[in-house]
């Protein structure tokens, strides 16, 4: 009941996750799962967050789309 309460005033701290899970790129992806093509989800709001395989922790936006522009810029090097 604490639990509930806490909740409704502050937000989920997202304290369990389920395992990641990867989209296959033919499907269509949830806004968390666009990010790294990988997310979690907590198990108590339900809440979708993208997570990053390499680092094993859950990401931020921001961070999310630097890794994707990292790989980016790597793949056009090893191109070229």
């Amino acid at each position: 009941m604490i639990a509930k309460v806490l909740h409704s005033f502050f937000g989920c701290r997202h304290p369990r996750y389920s395992f990641p899970i990867t989209v296959k790129s033919s499907t269509r992806r949830s806004a968390a799962a666009a990010l790294t093509g990988t997310y979690v989800v907590c198990l108590d709001c339900g809440k979708e967050l993208a997570y990053d395989w390499q680092e094993m922790r859950i990401v931020d936006g921001v961070h999310a789309r630097d890794l994707k522009l990292a790989a980016s810029l790597a793949a056009k090097e090893e191109a070229a």
